[in-house]
């Protein structure tokens, strides 16, 4: 089940209030005895983090259940660069579980999300260890919880009815999510030439089947994350243009506009990538102020990234 983008949530006594985690959406099942972990699109996430399988073990038996892989940053925070680094840095991995879909091989998504809770709460979370854990919800309101996680540093959060059905594949509002601090997904068409790899991206989103860029950025890599990143272009350069709304008259006052002169040194990319992006603010002329790369996203399709 997709959750629908928002600028606000509602405060009522109706919605059910959870911290939007910075992680890979990933569903589990167990079958026959056998526990699998798969991201959003499919993606097979159960060698990747044999940890989280270990926890989930014992799980009932004909189960599926939903939830997110996260890491933690130094700070204590979710972090999606610390996931992406993962293998080659010490953050743990953890999954936090929010729904079960069926459990004990009957299906419950008719079932109110309060009632699932229960069941998870009582027929799932019991058996589960670490570094398993629960996404309770959270005991406040909105405005309260938007003051909290701006003061934390959270990435934002999540409301969902508290009477919703389950509806996989479905954005029907019933779940919605807020970002509260500045991070949005965007897809990767082109990046300026370096004297090894790159030296900037180039990235924006679609609006209809029209790309429109957005912006370029230099921070947010290492020499290693350079290298691992231009490894990915090989075999998408393209000769011609992605974006739609390029060239551009004049570079704009931030610099971020891209004219035909500009234009040389870039390399195209087919726009299959995509990667999550920090950014100081919208600029009046529909690109960002201070992006930066936090890494690449393996659980959404670019035909799904629009602007926020």
């Amino acid at each position: 089940m997709l959750l629908l983008r928002t600028d606000s949530l509602p405060d009522s006594g109706e919605w059910l209030y959870e911290l939007k985690l910075d992680g890979y959406r990933a569903i589990a099942f167990k079958h026959n005895g056998a526990v699998n972990l798969r991201s959003r699109n499919n993606n097979d996430f159960t060698a990747r983090y044999p940890s989280v399988v270990k926890g989930l073990a014992k799980m009932p038996d004909n189960t599926v259940i939903d939830g997110e892989v996260i890491a933690f940053d130094d700070d204590g925070r979710p972090s999606f660069n610390a996931l992406q680094n993962y293998g080659s840095a010490p953050a743990p991995v953890l999954y936090y579980v929010f729904d079960v879909m069926v459990l004990d091989g009957r299906d419950v998504m008719r079932e109110p999300l309060e009632r699932r809770r229960e069941l998870l709460e009582k027929k799932v979370l019991p058996k589960l260890t670490e570094p398993v854990r629960y996404a309770s919800s959270l005991d406040a309101s909105v405005p309260v919880l938007v003051d909290s996680v701006k003061a934390h540093g959270f990435e934002g959060l999540v409301a969902k009815r508290r009477n919703s059905v389950y509806e996989p594949g479905l954005r029907t509002g019933a779940w919605m999510k807020m970002r509260v601090n500045r991070g949005e997904e965007f897809v990767i068409g082109g990046y300026t030439r370096g004297t090894r790899t790159f030296d900037a991206l180039i990235f924006g989103y679609f609006e209809g089947e029209k790309l429109i860029y957005v912006a370029r950025t230099r921070n947010g890599f290492t020499p290693v994350t350079r290298v691992q990143l231009f490894k990915k272009f090989k075999g998408l350069e393209i000769n011609e243009c992605p974006f739609a709304n390029l060239p551009e008259a004049r570079s704009g006052r931030w610099g971020q506009g891209l004219t035909k002169a500009k234009m040389a040194e870039c390399q195209w990319l087919k726009p299959v990538l995509v990667g999550q992006f920090e950014f100081l603010e919208w600029t009046g002329d529909n690109h960002l102020r201070h992006s930066r790369f936090v890494g690449l996203r393996q659980d959404k399709k670019a035909s799904d990234v629009v602007r926020e």
